[in-house]
């Protein structure tokens, strides 16, 4: 379950904070457990568990647990409770469509207004040593921020929080599913594809979700 005590990035013990930004930083904590490969998919986050770990009420446990829900992190079902979100091939596919049809949106409005990314080499720079490094999470982290940087760029609230949910639910799947990647090879592949996305991110972007997807669905199938 997750670990009591304080949070690591706001120095906040959950149980000193007020109702609504206590449920917040239980949930902050049980997600980081859940995307550090920590909490399995399938694990079950019992009510009195969480209420107990973190020395809140269930309410505010219940209050987290929601929060998660809502971003797909865990899902809630009739009669089992709710358990780490697991996502099959089919699902995989669906989150990944979406993905397509709103970073494809997003880079359209960059290339438009003529602009590189500001955060995006930096974003490039940071795969390129976590893959260097072997460290996976720090690989996965850097990865996130590529597709982010393209995406924030389009300075769309809007566009950037939908994303960003998808975000998560990709980054639980690939913490526990590692594609075959030769070292490297994964920043020369965002290389080419960031400058590929901006000239023509209607089949950039599409092509390179499609190839990441079968990529995570081979991995799958080797495990």
């Amino acid at each position: 379950m997750p670990r009591p005590g304080r949070d690591d990035r706001t120095g906040v013990r959950p149980a000193s904070a007020p109702g609504p930004r206590t449920a917040d930083v239980i949930a902050d904590a049980v997600r980081a457990d859940i995307l550090s490969g920590e909490l399995a998919p399938g694990t079950p986050l019992r009510e009195e568990e969480v209420s107990a770990t973190h020395g809140v009420s269930r309410h505010t446990a219940r209050t987290a647990l929601a929060r998660l829900v809502s971003e797909r992190l865990v899902t809630a079902e009739p009669y089992r409770g709710v358990r780490v979100s697991l996502l099959d091939d089919d699902a995989l596919v669906a989150v990944q469509q979406l993905r397509c049809a709103l970073e494809t949106e997003a880079v359209r409005i960059v290339r438009d207004r003529g602009i590189r990314p500001p955060d995006v080499d930096g974003a490039l720079a940071d795969l390129a040593s976590a893959e260097a490094s072997g460290d996976w999470p720090a690989t996965l982290r850097a990865h996130a921020r590529v597709h982010l940087a393209l995406v924030d760029a389009a300075d769309s609230p809007r566009i950037t929080e939908e994303y960003r949910r998808l975000d998560g639910e990709m980054h639980l799947v690939l913490t526990h599913v590692r594609p075959a990647y030769a070292p490297g090879a994964l920043t020369v592949e965002h290389r080419a594809y960031v400058d590929a996305a901006l000239r023509d991110p209607e089949h950039a972007v599409r092509a390179h979700l499609e190839h990441s997807t079968r990529a995570i669905i081979d991995g799958r199938r080797a495990m």
